[in-house]
């Protein structure tokens, strides 16, 4: 008979009837064991547990060496961000996707939207434009021309006198002409700022005097890469150092973009001359503090910089220029994936009903991109995407997009990025003959009957 005791050892009763301990022989093989099953999943926790734990140090390690380079600047802004122009990609940036009063700097989606209307036949720059009522009404403590009720001028020269001398009533008789009046504009200022992905962008006025009028300095970069793109011209008129409105005005309007590199040789601003730079807008009102979008080219470079709420004129300046040594002293551009190149996971797709049943494929465009000087970034190919066989029905056309993928680019301090590309044919393939797919419907039968019979053993 079997007992037991509150400590659960086993006893037996012997033959004397007093009870005994019943010691069975240890299984040292199963003790032994079973300890080194609990000392592996104790190592595994530890190791789990530190290399979770070395891994958020990589990544907090790798997103402070990404996010050193603006600390270092010693920037004096309340926001700040610095891309290249080509690919918006982001070289660095300080409080970017805060909203804040963008002051004058609000004319850029006025000029936007009067390039966009020009560009598709809906305005031209000779179209005569009388100054209506609340243009010739605004307040005389800004930039302006001094419109009066009825002045007729062209498109021109109002465009001019908004993008050189930031003239508030020249961007309101704009304004009101496109829109039937300053808040009908405003409506299309927002409807534009949708359309183009502005998300924290909201508009209540067309000159940026108001201070409820946000946009954040990613999306103010993103515009000025927008328009850039769009409509280079942009830049014609941006870069106009000095410009009479009328014959008969004494004074010139002088750009307030002090950085102009034709300013260098300009005895008050060569010390604000920055070598390249031909655009884009400054900005003031107490809400927002001094602000800029510039850009410079050098080469077959272009930054875009944004600057919010600096404490002077002339700081917006002198940041700016902090930005774009950081941008061209410490960055290059690379091709990291040259166009027309063969992938080597993805060499051929299949096609129907062509001459031949599959295509060569090849990249369509390159990869460049900005990297830090004499880096060799890591390229890894993460995703294809090959366009499904129902799309891909011969006839194909060289150059034809036949799929796209997707690469993952880490550059020397930790940054990664994502970048798209096209996969074509690389060749033209011709539709197969109604008799050679017959045969080929055949063969294919066949193999596959010859195939699931083999199947079967």
């Amino acid at each position: 008979m079997l007992c037991y005791n509150e400590d659960r050892t086993n006893y037996d009763k012997g033959e004397n009837g007093k009870l005994k301990p019943n010691r069975r022989p240890v299984n040292w093989k199963k003790a032994v064991s079973s300890f080194l099953a609990v000392w592996m999943i104790a190592l595994t926790i530890g190791g789990t547990a530190a290399l979770a734990e070395g891994e958020q140090e990589q990544k907090d390690t790798a997103s402070q060496a990404a996010a050193a380079p603006a600390a270092n600047l010693g920037l004096n802004v309340k926001a700040a961000i610095l891309i290249e122009a080509s690919t918006g990609q982001v070289l660095t940036e300080v409080n970017a996707d805060q909203p804040l009063p963008p002051a004058s700097m609000t004319k850029m989606m006025v000029e936007y939207i009067v390039l966009d209307m020009i560009n598709n036949n809906k305005l031209t720059w000779d179209t005569e434009v009388s100054t209506s009522k609340e243009a010739a009404s605004t307040p005389p403590d800004g930039s302006q021309i001094y419109l009066a009720e009825g002045d007729k001028h062209s498109v021109k020269d109002l465009y001019i006198a908004m993008a050189v001398g930031s003239a508030n009533d020249a961007t309101i008789a704009l304004a009101s002409y496109i829109g039937g009046s300053e808040q009908g504009f405003v409506d299309i200022m927002n409807e534009t700022a949708k359309d183009l992905g502005l998300e924290t962008a909201h508009f209540s006025g067309a000159t940026g005097l108001n201070e409820d009028t946000v946009i954040s300095a990613r999306d103010m970069a993103k515009l000025a890469q927008i328009i850039l793109q769009k409509y280079p011209e942009f830049l014609d008129y941006s870069s106009i150092p000095r410009y009479k409105f009328r014959e008969r005005d004494t004074n010139e309007m002088v750009n307030w973009n002090w950085m102009l590199g034709s300013n260098a040789s300009v005895t008050n601003f060569r010390k604000y001359a920055y070598e390249g730079v031909d655009g884009m807008k400054t900005g003031y009102i107490s809400a927002a503090g001094y602000c800029f979008t510039g850009t410079a080219k050098r080469g077959d470079t272009r930054l875009i910089s944004v600057v919010m709420n600096t404490p002077s004129k002339e700081a917006r300046f002198f940041e700016t220029a902090k930005l774009f040594d950081y941008g061209f002293n410490h960055f290059e551009k690379k091709t990291v994936v040259a166009p027309k190149s063969v992938v080597e996971s993805v060499e051929t797709v299949k096609i129907k009903k062509g001459k031949d049943t599959e295509v060569a494929a090849v990249t369509e465009s390159d990869i460049t991109l900005m990297v830090s000087k004499g880096s060799e970034p890591k390229v890894e190919l993460v995703k294809s995407d090959i366009l499904p066989e129902s799309e891909l029905i011969a006839p194909i056309a060289a150059g034809q997009k036949v799929g796209t993928l997707t690469y993952e680019i880490t550059d020397s301090n930790g940054q990664k990025i994502e970048k798209n590309v096209n996969l074509v044919a690389s060749e033209e393939v011709e539709k197969a003959s109604w008799w050679r797919l017959f045969f080929r419907a055949i063969k294919d039968f066949f193999v596959g009957l010859f195939n699931g019979i083999m199947g079967l053993f």
